[in-house]
């Protein structure tokens, strides 16, 4: 351990990044590090960077630990664990001045990426698991579950919460954890008998997480599916959307089955590819069931079609996007908010598509149950749009709760007894004037109601036509209930700051929490900054009026052409100049100190101050 160095000092506050091979087991020692934390009562946010193989490549887990709560991607890396020599250089170079760089030293460390302004700390992993272990398999597992002992000692973590974890993780293996604690117990004694324990940066207990929990979205996602009353999924296996439908079986088997005869009160079906799968879904909702489908943005792309026929047909449909980076195959396992555009205005003709957008677990459980509700109320579909950072990354969240007295709102369904008194059904007829018709299930009576659906154009009565003004009639209509849903879809929520703004930012879904950060910095730079967090398509009039009283707005969002902008001005006709792109598309979550540089840069003046100058002079502070 090098002493010249004035190494960072911090209590509960910073931003640790593991650097693995894929395929090691470290995602479950990583995890386990970042539970510890949560455990301690300390908010942490952690972030798996994973390739698409198999094994072989680098890999990273990134854990931010905040006191103040902040759960985004802040930037810039404070400690760094290596043991992959593959990556070793790239991860030298993101640690900020003062930070430690913990390693592998089991061989001699290539002098060149010694840097002079970090910690180097050097934990003979490689050595202690070939005198400890015999088995090849055991010896690559327990390395990974060595260095989290170390880190106990170094940061100050609460051993017994550890311990406690690694007999919770193997309940009912009991035979393991003993092996995993003396791994830990091998790492902390070894830390504890060469390094001066704990280093400058730290951790101790906190009463800041209160009651919320560590969720991924993707589950509360399936549970959000199962509580709002879905009994049909059909699907075709996607990263990063698979985990959404096993989440939802995984539940389902536990309360969807009879008790008395075994039978399952659910059906899952894996189709052929996600054309069939939307299909399917569009049918069974058409039969009255609530139906739903998972899939991300090349799934979304080839399911266009088939959403512009329920659009058109008025079919209840929901879908679950959870989005990657694209086009084409993109980087799979990379997190990016680029399907907005695909996902409004999906299928061809004049089309446009609900969606909504989750930023937390609690919202993807309450928004994944909300969307039936909306489905079948609106007769149209809902896209619910998160990402692979919010839906396969473990979330600090609200807890998820039920309100067992909510009923369905299946919208307008007409019994056989209404049809009865009525001498006729018109199912394209606006009746209430809201532009949303009556339905019927399939079957409910022998001679009236919509026994089939028609994806060509018709008139009110269902009946074929090619006539132009009928045609005109049905979409305009269409259009009608667009505003009749805005009444429906949740509304933005604003934060305003509480001094005179002129300027504001504006972003959606996953962004949130580092654009929040992001607009503390710049309060504390003398710049005041209004915001809005859009959750749902079609925007309602306090989004028009929230941009109409700002000079600019900044447009913060994941993906390289301004989707979200481009959406807003063409909704409201806006011009270039008021809204300005604030992006991040490089598949890694956008980061605070990203937002606030970039926001510096469109200011009047473009004087960007350094948010910490001594780390811009070394090439790191403002790097995403």
């Amino acid at each position: 351990m090098t002493a010249r160095v004035k190494s960072l000092q911090s209590v509960n506050d910073f931003v640790i990044k593991f650097a693995n091979v894929n395929g090691t087991g470290s995602a479950s020692a990583n995890k386990l590090f970042a539970k510890a934390l949560f455990r301690m009562g300390l908010p942490v946010c952690p972030k798996n960077i994973f390739p698409s193989n198999i094994q072989g490549l680098p890999t990273w887990y990134e854990v931010r630990v905040s006191e103040k709560g902040y759960l985004g991607r802040r930037g810039g890396v404070d400690i760094v664990l290596s043991v992959n020599p593959q990556s070793m250089a790239q991860d030298i170079k993101e640690i900020e001045p003062g930070g430690y760089f913990i390693y592998d030293n089991t061989k001699p460390l290539d002098l060149r990426l010694i840097r002079n302004d970090v910690t180097m700390m050097g934990l003979p992993l490689t050595r202690i698991c070939n005198e400890q272990y015999k088995d090849p398999r055991q010896r690559q597992l327990f390395k990974n579950v060595i260095y989290v002992g170390a880190l106990a000692a170094l940061l100050d973590i609460d051993f017994a919460v550890l311990t406690a974890l690694v007999a919770d993780q193997f309940k009912g293996k009991e035979k393991l954890i003993l092996p995993n604690i003396h791994a830990l117990e091998l790492g902390h004694k070894y830390a504890k008998e060469n390094f001066d324990c704990p280093i400058g940066i730290r951790v101790q207990k906190s009463d800041k997480v209160g009651d919320k929990i560590l969720i991924d979205g993707n589950t509360a996602l399936g549970l959000g599916a199962l509580y709002g009353g879905a009994s049909v999924v059909a699907w075709y296996p996607i990263t990063p959307s698979t985990s959404v439908v096993d989440a939802f079986e995984k539940y389902a088997k536990r309360v969807r089955i009879d008790p008395g005869t075994g039978r399952k009160n659910y059906a899952i079906v894996q189709a052929e590819d996600e054309l069939s799968a939307i299909g399917m879904v569009i049918g069974a909702s058409w039969n009255g069931a609530r139906s739903f489908t998972a899939t991300s943005g090349p799934g979304l792309s080839l399911m266009s079609e088939f959403l512009g026929l329920a659009y058109f047909a008025e079919i209840p449909t929901v879908l679950f996007d959870v989005q990657r980076a694209g086009p084409s195959t993109g980087m799979p396992t990379r997190t990016q908010q680029s399907d907005i555009l695909s996902a409004a205005y999906a299928s061809h003709g004049d089309t446009k598509h609900v969606l909504l957008f989750p930023s937390t677990p609690k919202e993807c459980f309450d928004m994944g149950a909300q969307s039936f509700d909306l489905a079948d109320r609106l007769q149209t579909p809902i896209l619910l749009l998160t990402d692979l950072d919010l839906g396969m990354n473990d979330n600090m969240s609200e807890p998820l709760e039920w309100d067992d007295s909510k009923e369905y709102d299946r919208g307008k369904v007409l019994s056989a007894d209404e049809l009865d008194k009525m001498e006729k059904f018109g199912r394209y007829l606006d009746v209430d004037g809201d532009a949303i018709c009556y339905r019927t299930y399939p079957g409910t009576h022998p001679e009236k109601g919509a026994f089939f659906t028609r994806g060509s154009s018709r008139n009110e009565m269902a009946v074929y036509t090619e006539k132009g003004e009928e045609y005109e009639e049905n979409m305009h209509r269409l259009m009608a209930k667009w505003e009749t849903i805005k009444e429906y879809v949740p509304g933005p929520e604003i934060i305003l700051c509480g001094k005179e703004a002129d300027a504001a930012v504006l972003y959606f879904g996953t962004s949130e929490e580092s654009s929040r950060e992001a607009v503390d910095y710049l309060a504390d730079e003398g710049v005041n900054l209004n915001a809005m967090r859009v959750r749902a398509f079609p925007f309602n009039k306090e989004v028009e009026n929230f941009i109409d009283e700002h000079e600019r707005v900044f447009v913060i969002e994941q993906n390289r052409d301004a989707q979200l902008r481009t959406l807003l001005m063409a909704e409201f006709e806006l011009g270039p100049d008021k809204l300005k792109s604030v992006l991040c598309f490089d598949g890694t979550p956008i980061s605070a100190r990203n937002i606030r540089k970039q926001i510096l840069q469109l200011l009047p003046g473009n004087n960007v101050t350094p948010l910490y100058p001594e780390k811009v002079a070394s090439g790191a502070g403002d790097k995403a």
